[in-house]
C-alpha cells in the first residue's frame, strides 16, 4: 500500500431507509435520493480527502477509485518511456527529468481545482515516479563491482521500506489530502540537488563512444576509492579500443530484446517472473488489508514485515545465488497462500501469521527481481529491459484486484490464482542464468556468447581493472 491508497479512502455514505422504494428494488434494501443541499461527512479519521473535496460518493463513488487506476496507468506508460529514453539519452539526464517532473506535477496536483485536473496531474506524476524507480537501481549497479552489487541493491530497497513506514506516520499526522500530497512531494527537491554528485554511467558512455567523458568519471572514481590509476588500464587509448568494440550504431529498441535467442529467452522468462511477483505481491497485500487494521496500522505493518525480508534476500543472494533466491521467495509466497486455504476460518491468528509471512516472501521476491533483472540485461538495453519487465509486472499488479472478485465463483479461487501464478513464476526463474559472480554484460553480443551461466565470469572491462 502506498500514498494512493491513503489518498482515495472514501468516507462512508449515509443512505436513506424508507417506504419510498424504487420500482424493481428488493424490499428491505436501502434506497438513495439526490442531495441538492450537499453532503455531511464524518471527519474523525480524515479532515479532507478527494472524496469529500469533490463529493465522490454514491453515483460518483467510482471516480474515487478511478483516480488510483489512472495513476497506475501513468506508471505503466512511464516504465516503458523512461526505460527506452534512458538507454537512448543516458541514465543521469532522464533521472533528472523524472525528479523534476515528479516535483512539479506533485505540487500542481496538490493545488488542483477540479477532479479532472487532479486525475491528469496524478497520471503524469505516476509516469515520472516510474522513471526514477527503474533508473536508480541499474545506474547504481553499473558503477559497482561484483562484490558490492548485492549489498548496494538490498540497501537501496531498504530505504524504500523506510519510506513506506514513514508514510504511515506522515499520513497519521497530516489528515488533509492537499497537505499530505505536498509533504510526500517535497522530498523530490533534495533528490534533484543530489544529482549534482551523481555521475553518468561510464559503462553506458563507452557503449555510446563517449570515451573522454567515461575517462573523466573513471579517473574520479578511482581517486575516490584510493586506487592507483595505471595508464595501461585507464588511458584514453585503452578506453577507445574498448569503446570501438562496444559501440552501438543502431538506436535501442524494444524489438532488440527479442531478436537474438538468448536475449529472447531472458526477456520472456523475466516477463513471466515479474508478472508473478507483482500479481502475488498485490494479491497478498489485499489479504493483509482485510485483517481488521486501520489504514495507518496496515501501512506500518507493510513496512515492518519488509525489513526481515531484506535481510533474507541479502543472505540468500550472497550464498545461494540470484536464481535460487528468486525461486525460493516466490515458492514461499505460494506455499503461504496454499497453507492458508487449509487453515480453518476459526484460527484467525494462524491465518494472520500466514498472510504476513506470505507478504514478507513476496516483498523478498520483489527486491530480488530488481537486482536479478538489472544484472541479466546488457548495458545497451538494460533500461529498455527493465521498462518492459516493469510494464508486465504492473499489468500483473493491476489484475490482482480483479482476481479477488473470483471469490464469487468459488471462495478459495483467488488464493489459488495468486499461489498458482507465483508457483509458475518460481519454476520459470529456474530457467534464467545465474549472475551471482558475473560481471555485467555490455552488449547483446556479450549476452549471446555466454553459452553457460559459469562463462559469464569471463567478461573483461576497464572498470574491472580499476577495482582489482
Amino acid at each position: 500500500m502506498g500514498f494512493e491508497e491513503l489518498l482515495d479512502k472514501a468516507l462512508p455514505n449515509t443512505t436513506l431507509w424508507g417506504t419510498g422504494q424504487s420500482p424493481g428494488e428488493p424490499e428491505g434494501k436501502p434506497s438513495t435520493v439526490p442531495c441538492p443541499q450537499g453532503w455531511e461527512y464524518d471527519h474523525s479519521e480524515f479532515s479532507s480527502t478527494i472524496a469529500t473535496e469533490w463529493d465522490l460518493v454514491c453515483e460518483q463513488k467510482g471516480l474515487n477509485r478511478a483516480a488510483s487506476t489512472f495513476f497506475f496507468v501513468g506508471v505503466l506508460v512511464g516504465a516503458v518511456v523512461y526505460g527506452y529514453l534512458s538507454d537512448r539519452f543516458g541514465r543521469r539526464r532522464l533521472l533528472l527529468v523524472a525528479y523534476v517532473s515528479a516535483l512539479v506535477l506533485g505540487l500542481v496536483s496538490a493545488a488542483s481545482v477540479s477532479y479532472v485536473m487532479f486525475v491528469i496531474t496524478r497520471t503524469l506524476t505516476g509516469s515520472a515516479l516510474a522513471g526514477f524507480t527503474i533508473i536508480v537501481m541499474p545506474l547504481e549497479l553499473e558503477w559497482l563491482d561484483v562484490e558490492h552489487r548485492t549489498v548496494a541493491g538490498v540497501l537501496s530497497s531498504t530505504f524504500w521500506t523506510g519510506g513506506v513506514m514513514l508514510l504511515a506516520l506522515v499520513g497519521y499526522l497530516i489528515r488533509d489530502w492537499r497537505w499530505l500530497l505536498l509533504a510526500v512531494t517535497l522530498p523530490c527537491a533534495p533528490g534533484i540537488l543530489s544529482l549534482w554528485w551523481v555521475p553518468e554511467s561510464a559503462r553506458w558512455l563507452l557503449t555510446q563512444g563517449r570515451v573522454e567523458e567515461a575517462h573523466k568519471y573513471l579517473l574520479h572514481c578511482a581517486r575516490l576509492n584510493g586506487r592507483p590509476v595505471g595508464e595501461d588500464g585507464l588511458s584514453l587509448e585503452a578506453l577507445s579500443k574498448v569503446a570501438a568494440g562496444e559501440r552501438v550504431v543502431q538506436r535501442p529498441s524494444y524489438l532488440d530484446l527479442f531478436r537474438t535467442p538468448r536475449l529472447r529467452h531472458i526477456s520472456l522468462c523475466c516477463m513471466v517472473v515479474w508478472f508473478g511477483v507483482n500479481f502475488s505481491y498485490y494479491g497478498l497485500s489485499l489479504d493483509v488489508s482485510g485483517l481488521g487494521l486501520n489504514v495507518y496500522q496496515t501501512q506500518l505493518l507493510f513496512g515492518a514485515v519488509e525489513l526481515p525480508s531484506k535481510l533474507l534476500v541479502y543472505l540468500s543472494v550472497r550464498h545461494a545465488g540470484r536464481r535460487l533466491t528468486q525461486t525460493g521467495t516466490l515458492l514461499g509466497a505460494a506455499l503461504a497462500l496454499g497453507v492458508r486455504l487449509l487453515v480453518s476460518s476459526e484460527r484467525k491468528s494462524w491465518s494472520t501469521a500466514l498472510a504476513v509471512m506470505g507478504k514478507g516472501f513476496s516483498e523478498a521476491a520483489f527486491t530480488t527481481a530488481y537486482l536479478f533483472t538489472s544484472e541479466l540485461y546488457p548495458t545497451v538495453l538494460r533500461q529498455t529491459g527493465m521498462g518492459l519487465t516493469a510494464l508486465v509486472g504492473r499489468l500483473g499488479g493491476s489484475l490482482a484486484p480483479l482476481a479477488a472478485l473470483l471469490d464469487g465463483v468459488w471462495l478459495p479461487l483467488p488464493k489459488l490464482a495468486y499461489g498458482g501464478i507465483a508457483l509458475l513464476a518460481a519454476c520459470t526463474a529456474l530457467l534464467l542464468p545465474e549472475t551471482r559472480k558475473a560481471q555485467l554484460p555490455e552488449t547483446i553480443q556479450d549476452v549471446e556468447r555466454k553459452s553457460a551461466p559459469s562463462n559469464l565470469q569471463e567478461e573483461e572491462m576497464p572498470m574491472k581493472q580499476v577495482q582489482n
